[in-house]
């Protein structure tokens, strides 16, 4: 042993490396090794001390983040097509709007189209009803028009609701008129009138003798009430096609519950 330390110490300084002009090669690799790993300790430190006074009701807002700021890479083929049908839908709405403002390219037939569609609106049918209503002097025309009453209520109702679930906005920014608001027919999805023309359309056509040209234009007025609201911009297609469906399904439920001549005829007395 004690002959072994002399020969160590001899190696020592017979190599090259321990030299005074080479120690300077070898320590800034060990500063900054150290220096490394120094920051990389406090580093680690910091964040534990961090991890450990932040609250934990914050830490699992931050696991779990709303959908609207996550990022879908992978959307399911249902969301691409309805979102395309929606794009689609939205486009064509607002091509068809030709009379939706005075610059428009239909501008000058504004004022017809929206003639066209105060004949759909609910107001001026409930207040022609409750005439003929008065007037009539027959069993079965007071059958008929005390339904048809209770029909264009449960329009209105209906319609209503739907629209305040949905609370659709047309495709151009246009305020209701007055009549609109008296309907509560506010919003875009349903259209109030096409489904108002869609259901009184057939319940002329199932509860009146009528020819066959007064047929065809029954249909066809129904049809350009409803899209008549599209021409001036105050719904989508989508909108007046749904209106269309709905006024069919109020007619089926008018039937399920039609009122008899004598539930009619005690009403009237009431009133």
């Amino acid at each position: 042993m004690p002959a072994s330390q002399p020969r160590s110490r001899a190696r020592d300084r017979n190599n090259v490396l321990n030299r005074a002009e080479f120690l300077s090669l070898n320590q800034p690799l060990k500063v900054n090794q150290e220096s490394r790993s120094s920051g990389r300790k406090q580093s680690g430190q910091a964040g534990a001390a961090g991890a450990q006074n932040s609250n934990p009701k914050e830490r699992r807002q931050s696991q779990q983040l709303p959908e609207e700021d996550c990022m879908q890479l992978n959307p399911s083929f249902k969301g691409i097509a309805f979102n395309s049908l929606l794009a689609i839908d939205i486009c064509m709405s607002k091509r068809l709007g030709v009379c939706a403002n005075r610059a428009s390219s239909w501008g000058g037939a504004r004022s017809m189209i929206n003639l066209l569609g105060i004949t759909g609106h609910g107001i001026p049918w409930i207040a022609g009803t409750l005439i003929c209503l008065v007037k009539s002097s027959t069993l079965a025309g007071q059958e008929v028009l005390m339904n048809l009453l209770l029909a264009l209520l449960l329009d209105i109702m209906i319609v209503a609701g739907l629209q305040k679930l949905a609370k659709r906005k047309g495709p151009y920014d246009i305020n209701p008129g007055l009549l609109d608001y008296l309907t509560m027919d506010t919003y875009a999805f349903p259209a109030g009138h096409a489904s108002r023309a869609a259901m009184l359309s057939k319940f002329f056509l199932n509860h009146l003798v009528l020819a066959i040209p007064l047929r065809i234009l029954l249909v066809l007025w129904a049809l350009c009430v409803g899209f008549s609201r599209v021409m001036i911009g105050r719904h989508h297609i989508t909108d007046v096609l749904s209106g269309f469906v709905f006024g069919y399904l109020q007619f089926r439920l008018v039937e399920l519950i039609w009122m008899s001549s004598n539930t009619c005829q005690m009403l009237i007395s009431i009133w």
